[in-house]
């Protein structure tokens, strides 16, 4: 016999806790404005249905819409700092094109000193296939002991375009030896797709795990049950204000963020010489030697490069216009500077959005909007 679904039997569910298959929140019908929220109407529609979506994700699936929620940075550290009290396997997940910006300060502390952490290294498919596999793991392993992490082991895969899912599932499989496991990372790194895709490769469910572009995605953990019955949990990315991404609109998102391999572009600079990048960064060569120097940035975001002085006026001219992709509010101090000597071969980086490979014994400056961080490491590539 079929259940009426009537408002107290809406309730009577809600009050056990009916969480969005989308996003891991809470279902509920009293706040739009709140992380679960459903219209009354809609859930009576939707109550049993196995795919139960918040109004959130099922904006975001069918029209690209994206609604802030009133989570902060803190309730999600909080829920990922719950992980601590557990005995589990982590399975980090980082952005390799973006490796600075996808690093959790004090992961360990988080997730428990005693609790082995698988690293995966997501997004490989963006990077030069001449890379060398054996050195950017070499390379990986110095920055994340750097991070204070000793590695389980560290895996190079592709969410989006999976080709040796089997290898990191049998990965996980070893390292758990029966206990949770938990995905972790910052936001954006791929954590629900790489999740999405290894449901699929089990059962065939596809697009289970909301996935976007968007920061803070995923809103509370997600639980897929696994044949031993423990579980595979999906928690949400910790938010890192200092990306690139938290200064553009949805329009110029998909401009910034790379989505195929990236072309690298070489100029021979003179000193005195500045790159645009887009609207949204500009890299400076001050001092030194006439030099080669390699951007890795998305294909399609322009570079122009133009003579350091006059840099500021020729900003404001044309920034937006000639200068496309630009951040959300451009003032007279929109891009902040910082400098750097090099003493070895290095990469300049700004967060979330690429980087610039320079030689030892210069003068650079690399420039980027307020709050988005500009970092220099040694050299990926």
């Amino acid at each position: 016999m079929t259940t009426e679904i009537t408002e107290t039997y809406i309730q009577e569910q809600l009050s056990e806790g009916i969480r969005c298959i989308g996003c891991g929140a809470l279902m509920q019908v009293t706040d739009a404005n709140k992380s679960g929220y459903l219209p009354m109407s809609a859930l009576k529609k939707t109550i049993d249905s196995d795919e139960l979506l918040c109004q959130r994700c099922f904006r975001l699936r069918h029209y690209n819409e994206i609604q802030p929620v009133e989570l902060t940075d803190d309730d999600f550290a909080t829920l990922l700092h719950q992980i601590s009290e557990t005995k589990a396997l982590i399975v980090y997940v980082i952005d390799v094109f973006d490796v600075t910006g996808s690093e959790i300060s004090g992961l360990p502390r988080f997730v428990g000193q005693d609790n082995p952490i698988l690293v995966v290294a997501n997004k490989v498919d963006l990077l030069p296939k001449l890379l060398n596999k054996n050195r950017l793991k070499n390379w990986l392993q110095a920055e994340l002991k750097a991070q204070g992490i000793q590695p389980a082991d560290i895996f190079l895969t592709s969410a989006t375009k999976p080709q040796n899912l089997d290898d990191l599932l049998d990965k996980v499989d070893t390292l758990r030896q029966g206990r949770d496991v938990y995905v972790v990372g910052v936001t954006n790194v791929g954590k629900s797709t790489l999740i999405n895709q290894i449901i699929k490769s089990r059962t065939g469910v596809t697009d289970l795990i909301t996935t976007s572009r968007f920061p803070g995605t995923t809103l509370d953990r997600i639980e897929i049950p696994l044949a031993d019955g423990q579980f595979l949990i999906d928690t949400p990315g910790i938010i890192k204000r200092d990306q690139i991404a938290h200064v553009l609109d949805d329009k110029n998102l998909k401009y910034a963020l790379p989505k195929n391999e990236i072309k690298p572009r070489t100029y021979q600079l003179n000193p005195e010489q500045t790159i645009f990048i887009g609207g949204l960064a500009r890299f400076d060569f001050e001092a030194g030697q006439r030099s080669a120097v390699t951007a890795y940035f998305e294909n399609n975001l322009n570079l122009h490069r133009t003579k350091l002085l006059g840099a500021d006026d020729f900003y404001q001219k044309h920034v937006g216009n000639l200068l496309t992709p630009s951040p959300t509010q451009v003032t007279t101090s929109t891009l902040v500077k910082h400098q750097f000597h090099t003493t070895e071969k290095s990469d300049i980086v700004f967060a979330g959005l690429g980087w610039v490979t320079v030689p030892a014994g210069i003068e650079v400056s690399g420039w980027a909007p307020q709050g988005v961080s500009v970092l220099i490491r040694k050299a990926m590539i």
